[in-house]
């Protein structure tokens, strides 16, 4: 049976943690699951339900940051073990639904090695603040000109990927920019990107939700790095 890595990045996310892990447990899937969950430093409790919960059931790989690095070095740390032979990233603010993994895995069973869900393709999709949709679709559209792609999404939460190519391509960026970053390689490579329909529930600043313009600014600067500047990929 082929095997699924779900690697988790956790920043003080108390309220939804035990959530996204029941779901992940009773989600039927045809492939084993492997769930890594990577705790960046939390402090509003998170650690200590993780430690908790994972005493208890041993369900998943738990590993802890000392401080807060970032979405991107969180993900890399999770990277380290995996053992699957595909990858998805999950975030743990239920944004996402779970329930959606099976739409990815049908297009990579089908051969395709990197599959992204777009919250662009239904225009039925919640879309959240309106900024961040258009901060997001600007971003996207940048990326498409330089990259000459045809995406929607680009920062979606949901990607996933073969294995061996994520292991492979030499990851380097610790914040929220690892979503250009990980795209604006594989496009390089010439490795296409195949995206589907995905449901998407956001969440206010008030739940949680961290994203900020600098953060954007960042995912710009990043795409531009590495299709002017960076060579070795």
């Amino acid at each position: 049976m082929k095997k699924l890595s779900i690697i988790i990045p956790v920043f003080n996310e108390a309220e939804t943690i035990q959530k996204i892990l029941r779901f992940i447990a009773v989600l039927p899937l045809h492939w084993e699951k492997e769930v890594i969950v990577v705790d960046d430093g939390s402090t509003d409790g998170t650690s200590e339900i993780l430690e908790k919960l994972n005493q208890e059931a041993q369900s998943f790989i738990y590993v802890k940051h000392s401080k807060n690095f970032g979405k991107g070095r969180a993900i890399r740390t999770g990277l380290q073990y995996v053992t699957g032979n595909a990858v998805i990233i999950q975030d743990a603010d239920l944004e996402y639904d779970p329930f959606d993994y099976q739409k990815l895995l049908a297009e990579f069973e089908k051969g395709n090695k990197v599959v992204y869900g777009s919250r662009n393709l239904d225009t039925k999709t919640e879309r959240g603040y309106f900024f961040y949709f258009l901060g997001g679709r600007l971003i996207t559209a940048i990326c498409n000109l330089l990259y000459r792609s045809h995406l929607t999404d680009i920062n979606t939460g949901y990607k996933l990927f073969d294995a061996a190519l994520l292991k492979n391509l030499n990851l380097e960026k610790d914040g929220f920019e690892f979503c250009e970053e990980v795209t604006a390689k594989i496009l390089k490579k010439g490795i296409p990107i195949k995206e589907v329909s995905i449901n998407y529930y956001p969440r206010s600043f008030q739940e949680g939700k961290k994203i900020k313009i600098k953060d954007g600014l960042k995912a710009i600067e990043t795409l531009l790095i590495y299709h002017f500047g960076k060579k070795e990929l």
